[in-house]
């Protein structure tokens, strides 16, 4: 029986795809057999590897249409098809809503929520005149499902994104199926910039029911059984990948309570 997890003959991109959680993507796409491009501003240092083969290259930046064109062109150039998008590119610094500017909220809001539809849009029109169709993995966080305090244009762009898979999925099937996948907190190469030194971040994980970080090849994984058979009657989902979630604060609260 085949491997429904072979990617032998798959063309993907992924955004931001040589770092972090992108690069974890790339290397388990790469893994699987396919023929991966990662597109960002910058190249990265070392292109992704894995299974003895490197991953393609192509500057791009997501924010600006006519370089996702040219992203797309390049791909489907050089590899003659596109099976696969993984918009994962995105982020924001953190900033207070009450002083955050005008220019700075519209920039969070472009990247983390109107790229993605825009390459989603570029990707499709291909994915829709192939026989196999294709498939979209939206990488949105669980900022997008609560409260995302220091970060609240981040978190309203990635409740969006959740919104525009489902309505996606609606509009572009049969061909298309398009997913997401609402990670939490993962430990990649910038961890402490956000949690501080090794003894913080344990903190942080010691937060997480499952005791630790997220790693991106765990994203990889998911993102892998989106793409494959495995998921071929799955669209307009949301993937909850957190480890657990948050322990809810009333139980702490309640519990200093009852030792007092």
């Amino acid at each position: 029986m085949q491997n429904p997890l072979d990617m032998s003959g798959r063309v993907v991109i992924v955004t931001g795809g040589g770092r972090g959680v992108g690069r974890g993507i790339s290397e388990c796409f790469l893994d699987a057999g396919a023929e991966v491009v990662v597109c960002s501003r910058n190249q990265p240092e070392t292109l992704p590897e894995a299974a003895g083969r490197q991953a393609l290259f192509c500057r791009a930046d997501v924010r600006e249409v006519d370089q996702i064109e040219q992203a797309v062109a390049f791909t489907t150039e050089r590899c003659g098809r596109l099976d696969v998008l993984v918009n994962n590119a995105g982020g924001a610094p953190a900033a207070e809503a009450a002083t955050a500017s005008p220019r700075f909220s519209e920039a969070v809001i472009r990247l983390n929520l109107i790229a993605p539809l825009h390459f989603a849009q570029r990707a499709n029109a291909v994915m829709q005149s192939q026989e196999e169709g294709g498939s979209i993995i939206n990488i949105s966080s669980v900022s997008g499902l609560r409260p995302s305090p220091g970060t609240a244009a981040y978190g309203a762009a990635k409740a969006g994104l959740s919104s525009l898979t489902q309505t996606l999925a609606v509009e572009w099937a049969p061909k298309v199926r398009i997913n997401t996948i609402s990670a939490g907190m993962i430990r990649t190469e910038q961890s402490h910039l956000h949690y501080g030194d090794e003894a913080g971040i344990a903190a942080v994980a010691a937060t997480v029911p499952l005791g630790r970080l997220g790693e991106p090849r765990e994203a990889g994984n998911l993102c892998l059984f989106l793409a494959s058979p495995l998921a071929s009657y799955v669209s307009g989902a949301n993937l909850l990948m957190h480890g657990g979630g948050e322990r809810p604060e009333f139980l702490r609260a309640a519990s200093g309570t009852s030792k007092s």
